[in-house]
């Protein structure tokens, strides 16, 4: 019995002495292309940061490339060491497990498919102020399957890469430019062609309005009460809700003050449909 044990495990060792050279063939090269793979992610992260990338996407390129590598790599070692049956249903198995999977978590996959085409097209960045399906605010940070967004009245919102990607998206803040109106309504019997001239000096006049592109000034519309005269001015800034707001304050006293001054009748109740005649008066003694 214990010849043929002895016999059993010196069989065994013939068998692996006569592989162990294929076994530290298919560890060399599979190191090695590990090895590529390693460097070849560090050139990718390399070239997306003098692309001026998002940093959310340094880590995702660095273990996308890597991975990649890796199975291959991990294939090639079982054909070296001659399991090829076993790296052939592996990957045949990698390709239907991928489909099944695909199927189960059909939205987490299309969200991480849009943000990995989301970060070539760039449409914004973080400190941007977009808008997208009735959601405004300021980018806060950038991931594969969301965006974090913070609303303007302090609410953070995670929208959906898919959402982003497929849906339109408005970006107020990728020239620089944002544009801000508002209205002020004068007397029907005032002249409008002088106060637009008045208000659009004014709105050259501001601080921090822009003066190409240059303000406009339109009448938009004839009320029961009042001529209503719209103001169109454009600023540059990055954080624009803040500025915009703060402008469009100064904009519209300067203009109110501008049209008082010049005896302009600023009002948006008092009627000016009705005339006042002047009527005479006899008075008799009886």
């Amino acid at each position: 019995m214990i010849d043929s044990l002895v016999n059993a495990m010196n069989a065994e060792l013939e068998h692996f002495l006569a592989f162990l050279p294929r076994l530290l063939i298919g560890l060399f090269v599979f190191l090695i292309i590990y090895l590529i793979g390693k460097l070849t992610a560090a050139a990718t992260v390399q070239i997306i940061k003098r692309n001026n990338f998002p940093k959310t996407y340094h880590a995702f390129f660095r273990k996308m490339v890597k991975g990649v590598f890796i199975l291959i790599g991990f294939v090639i070692f079982l054909n070296l060491i001659g399991y090829n049956a076993l790296a052939a249903s592996l990957v045949a198995g990698g390709g239907l497990t991928a489909v099944v999977l695909g199927f189960a978590f059909k939205d987490i996959g299309e969200n991480f498919l849009a943000g990995f085409f989301l970060t070539f097209s760039r449409p914004f960045t973080t400190d941007d102020l977009i808008q997208t399906e009735g959601i405004t605010g300021i980018v806060e940070s950038i991931e594969l399957r969301h965006t974090h967004i913070r609303t303007l009245d302090g609410c953070d919102v995670f929208v959906p890469s898919s959402q982003l990607f497929t849906k339109p998206l408005y970006n107020f803040t990728r020239d620089g430019l944002r544009r801000g109106s508002f209205t002020v309504g004068i007397d029907y019997a005032d002249d409008s062609g002088k106060a637009a001239k008045l208000l659009l000096k004014t709105a050259h006049e501001t601080p921090g309005v822009l003066t190409s592109p240059e303000p406009v000034v339109q009448i938009k519309s004839f009320e029961a009460t009042f001529v209503e005269m719209q103001i169109f001015f454009w600023i540059e800034a990055k954080n624009q809700e803040k500025t915009l707001a703060m402008i469009k304050t100064l904009i519209m006293d300067r203009c109110r003050m501008s049209l008082l001054e010049h005896g302009f009748t600023v009002s948006s109740e008092v009627s000016t449909a009705i005339s006042m005649s002047p009527l005479n008066v006899n008075v008799n003694n009886s």
